[in-house]
């Protein structure tokens, strides 16, 4: 289930076992375009029809009354409840540091620059349900658009087969102060916000995750409208030296591997006899948690113990991967910190487990995966704002140097360019 793989000898092996590519079948490729073209060809119509075969219900009504919503919060666990809002405090108050400020200068001749930070318009939240709901998901992509400033913010998350959406994920948009959401799901629900349809808006950005369906939409209609990033099967790489748990590390990396048979979770390590122990605990654990099939199928395809020369190796190999999530097991995780440059979020320390982040902390759960995080970053206040650039010349500056800007243009031969500086300077 679990394999040890020495990284002096078996590093090409280990490359194939461990490569994680943003690749989707051409059939997957196809059946979204097709449902995209639909949509916003015959909007709300194809929108029902693919609820109706995908979700096994024929909608009166997209929307979910804000009543539903009340009843779902009040019938909800105030135990539960109170959770959700500690939660979302503490997310909101992470992404309070990520806010951004405009900015003006001024220098010589006249001239004021600057740039000017604003909010996005509209936004739609995927949020999945059906077989599983994630209240967490909601809580994570509504605290960064909500200090973003985001003037409407929709929530959609697919009903079940009787048009119902999850008690749990309306009772987290009761605490976040989402009002309206909408029970559609798949690329149909994508769809629908990234183009319009009669009774659906148009949005400025689509963010969350879902599956291969939800991401390939989101991929196909980047360009209509921003999306956060492409999001594939969860993973985490665990970097641990003598002084960690075993038990801790099999069941963090279980936590990763239970999301998915895709999933991947990976132990690096240059202790022999710590790689030993996580192996031979992850057998005598494995029959002992409920999703066990899910989380074996993913340590045998996407898993695995590697030994390296040096922890210092181990952080070299991790880079290589760039995990959405990676986890210090060491002595002094701070010192180690410097040797990190590619991970969507990295937990400090042993008691610092990848659920703390999932659900509580502050700091959001999207993440880049695939090896992504060598260039995207988690989903934040930014991906909920957008920059315009302020270019303010006096005429006293442009008869300084516009004949220098004219003379630039004239270099890449557009000649309208250089002419709208120089009328300028002949009427001077």
């Amino acid at each position: 289930m679990l394999n040890i793989y020495r990284y002096a000898t078996d590093g090409e092996a280990l490359r194939r076992k461990l490569e994680r590519n943003v690749v989707f079948e051409p059939s997957v490729e196809k059946a979204v375009h097709d449902i995209l073209h639909a949509v916003r060809t015959a909007g709300d119509r194809a929108v029902l029809d693919f609820t109706e075969q995908f979700q096994c219900v024929r909608l009166k009504d997209f929307m979910v009354s804000p009543e539903e919503i009340r009843e779902a919060y009040e019938r909800a666990d105030p135990a539960f409840i109170a959770v959700l809002e500690e939660a979302y405090r503490n997310i909101t108050a992470f992404h309070r540091h990520e806010i951004e400020k405009s900015f003006f200068y001024e220098e010589d001749g006249g001239v004021i620059l600057g740039q000017r930070v604003t909010p996005m318009d509209r936004a739609m939240l995927y949020v999945p349900g059906g077989k599983a709901a994630y209240p967490s998901s909601l809580l994570m992509n509504a605290a960064p658009a909500t200090v973003a400033g985001v003037r409407e913010i929709f929530l959609t998350t697919p009903c079940d087969s009787e048009g119902n959406v999850s008690d749990h994920i309306l009772a987290a948009a009761a605490v976040a102060g989402i009002e309206r959401v909408y029970r559609l799901g798949g690329a149909q629900a994508v769809a629908a916000f990234a183009y319009g349809t009669e009774s659906i808006p148009r949005v400025d950005i689509v963010t969350g995750p879902g599956n291969k369906y939800v991401a390939l939409a989101k991929k196909q209609v980047f360009g209509h409208v921003a999306i956060d990033s492409i999001a594939g099967p969860s993973e985490v790489v665990v970097i641990a030296d003598e002084s960690a748990n075993p038990d801790f590390i099999v069941l963090d990396m279980f936590a990763q591997a239970e999301h998915d048979p895709d999933a991947s979770a990976v132990l690096i390590t240059p202790s022999e006899q710590l790689a030993q122990a996580v192996r031979d605990a992850a057998l005598s654990r494995i029959d002992g948690m409920i999703r066990k099939d899910i989380i074996a199928a993913a340590l045998e395809s996407n898993g695995a113990i590697v030994i390296t020369g040096s922890i210092e190796e181990a952080c070299r190999v991790s880079d290589t991967i760039a995990p959405e999530h990676l986890e210090l097991h060491v002595t002094d995780p701070w010192q180690l910190l410097a040797s990190i440059r590619h991970a969507g979020a990295v937990f400090m320390g042993h008691y610092s487990c990848e659920t703390v982040g999932d659900y509580f902390a502050g700091p959001n759960h999207t993440l880049p995966t695939n090896g992504t995080a060598r260039f995207f970053s988690p989903l934040s206040v930014r991906n909920f704002l957008k920059h315009t650039s302020i270019i303010s010349y006096s005429k006293r500056k442009l008869l300084a140097c516009g004949e220098n800007i004219a003379s630039f243009a004239d270099r890449e031969g557009l000649q309208a360019h250089a002419e709208a500086v120089r009328e300028r300077l002949r009427h001077s």
